[in-house]
């Protein structure tokens, strides 16, 4: 296939350059109808192609035209069987995963550490989950992966299992062995679904991990949006059918996907396959490059330290892609947090994300030398700002006891309940979910009886600082339980 043609963009595009008489949504009618200031701000082309599913323009929900042609350019870009665009976020193609292969009583095994998408998608299909803990690093205070042999125990134990999920890469990029586990799974007959919403990029250079696609698993639901050029909430679901089907996966995807999508989306996700394709390995080699010289020059700043490949001492930790910076910053006695801020303050530099340890920046395309040198510049001043002592810290991350699962979190969340104060409910079933970060790891989901234990682990982990994420109450005074029946006198 010619990976240099956009079937999708050049259609919409020739479309309208016709300049049809528009009697269909939507209302604004190439921003004839809609306010100025945003119609100017957007810009002309951009509303001409803001388009609906007419016949000419192929339907996402049944392709067989100009989306169908796309999808496939996308498939062989990705090394898929089959390509699935996804305009409603990779949270969509990864619901879309899950109800694929689980109905209601099913069981699937998946990390503990999962997205809100995951653990709505098993809300959503009746499964009920077999938790792995993944493995935690005390130098970082983060969590990473999962085992290949932590997932040989749990399909030992649960053979009947209809699904492996993995986070590969996880968020700050640590990559397990996925064609090992893939390979344990697939002894099984069971196949794995792979969150790789931080790594479209690493199909496209051989010093970034494998691929999902590369390493064999079954579907993959990954954010081109993130790291891959084509606008936010554009994702693809890639398929390597045999133990999931493709007309499965599309019947899924169109319940879970708006009759209306965005031909502005879809335009950016066909262009991204093109760009990342036809230009993949330069584009990664350049961003490996800016990453490999931001990581040095920010090892060299006082009580700042960016791990590299000694971060992979562990099973859980068997590649990691480069381009993720995680920037310690616990040796400048504030955390993490205080650091975001404090850059977007000051510098007007803003960070992926922030823990009460490190700070995350991403490198990509869109990112130059003058943009690193700024956050060295940045970190460099803030170094000097600080006591201007070298303070090891050390961490301890620790993680409760994984509760038992007396309801399904489908049961529990349809469930009545009841709001009591949280010491009052120990033994009661949990309607919410309470999450610390870090690590990110759940301590209740709905459905696990609620223990005293994990109640003292929340009250440590709200008096070390760490925010509690989750329930209504955000003050977690008290917790929604599920209402118990009481016999009739």
């Amino acid at each position: 296939m010619n990976q240099n043609e956009t079937p999708l963009f050049t259609g919409v595009k020739n479309h309208a350059d016709k300049k049809p008489t528009q009697f269909h949504i939507p209302g604004h009618k190439g921003g004839k109808g809609m306010d100025k200031e945003f119609q100017q701000f957007i810009g002309e082309n951009a509303l001409s192609i803001d388009l609906i599913n007419i016949e000419p323009l192929d339907d996402l929900h049944h392709p067989q035209g100009m989306i169908k042609d796309a999808q496939n350019l996308a498939a062989e870009a990705f090394g898929a069987d089959y390509t699935f665009f996804s305009v409603q976020g990779t949270s969509g193609a990864i619901m879309t995963m899950i109800m694929s292969v689980c109905q209601p009583g099913d069981k699937i095994i998946v990390p503990r550490n999962v997205h809100k998408s995951i653990t709505t998608a098993i809300i959503f299909s009746g499964a009920k989950p077999v938790f792995i803990h993944p493995e935690l690093d005390n130098r970082l205070g983060i969590s990473h992966g999962i085992t290949p042999e932590a997932v040989e125990r749990a399909c030992t134990a649960h053979p009947d299992a209809k699904g492996v999920l993995v986070i590969n890469p996880t968020y700050f990029g640590i990559t397990a062995d996925l064609s090992h586990i893939v390979d344990i799974a697939h002894s099984f007959d069971i196949p794995v679904l792979v969150d790789e919403a931080h790594g479209v990029h690493i199909h496209f250079h051989e010093r970034l991990p494998l691929s999902a696609m590369q390493a064999g698993a079954d579907l993959a639901a990954t954010s081109v949006h993130k790291l891959g050029g084509s606008l936010t909430q554009s994702s693809v679901l890639n398929l390597r059918e045999g133990l999931v089907s493709h007309e499965r996966v599309q019947t899924i995807m169109s319940m879970l996907t708006t009759t209306s999508t965005s031909y502005i989306l879809l335009a950016s996700l066909d262009t991204a396959r093109r760009h990342l394709a036809m230009n993949g390995h330069e584009l990664m080699e350049s961003c490996i490059r800016l990453a490999d010289s931001a990581r040095k020059s920010l090892n060299q700043i006082p009580s700042i330290y960016c791990p590299g490949d000694e971060i992979l001492a562990s099973d859980a930790t068997h590649d990691y892609d480069p381009t993720k910076l995680i920037i310690s910053v616990k040796n400048l006695g504030i955390s993490g947090y205080d650091v975001e801020v404090w850059l977007r303050e000051n510098y007007s530099i803003e960070v992926e994300l922030s823990d009460l340890y490190n700070i995350l920046c991403i490198i990509t395309p869109g990112d130059r030398e003058e943009d690193v040198e700024r956050l060295i510049e940045a970190l460099t001043d803030l170094y000097e700002q600080s006591s201007g002592t070298v303070e090891t810290k050390e961490i301890v991350v620790k993680v409760p006891d994984i509760p038992v699962l007396s309801l399904s979190p489908r049961e529990a969340f349809y469930a009545s309940t009841e709001v009591l104060p949280l010491h009052d409910a120990v033994g009661r079933i949990s309607a919410e979910f309470v999450m610390v970060y870090p690590p990110g790891i759940p301590i209740f989901i709905p459905g696990e009886i609620i223990t005293t234990d994990n109640i003292a682990y929340i009250h440590e982990n709200i008096q070390a600082g760490l925010p509690v994420q989750g329930p209504e109450d955000s003050t977690l005074e008290t917790i929604h339980v599920i209402t118990e029946q009481k016999a009739f006198k």
